[in-house]
């Protein structure tokens, strides 16, 4: 079986090279400048196999700011860029439910509330 960092790179609309930040794991996207940034619209926008090949060797050399990078499709038929398939939607929006701090931080803050209320 071909690992997914050995497959050859199809491009058939616009695409992103996108990775995890090291430091905390946020979704962050190459830029022309060869910085990564959080924002998808300030991502560079590569239109063939062989753009987004370089960028991704490129950005696989250097693994200090980010991990895994990959080559990601992209909506760029509006004014800003927008993830071009649910898997980027889900990245780049966080998770789809609740997580357990945001749980509690929700819990406290309604009984503080409830408190404030009551008294």
């Amino acid at each position: 079986m071909t690992s997914p960092l050995q497959q050859k790179i199809r491009v058939s609309g616009p695409v992103v090279i996108t990775a995890n930040r090291l430091s905390d794991g946020v979704v962050v996207h190459r830029t022309k400048s060869g910085e990564w940034t959080e924002r998808l619209a300030a991502a560079e926008i590569l239109w063939s196999a062989e753009e987004a090949g370089k960028a991704l060797k490129a950005a696989q050399a250097e693994s200090l700011e980010a991990v895994g990078p990959y080559v990601a499709p992209i909506d760029a038929s509006g004014t800003l860029a927008q993830p071009g398939n649910l898997r980027e939607f889900i990245r780049t929006s966080g998770p789809t439910f609740e997580l357990p701090s945001q749980a509690v931080t929700t819990f406290l803050s309604a009984s503080s509330q409830t408190k404030k209320a009551a008294a």
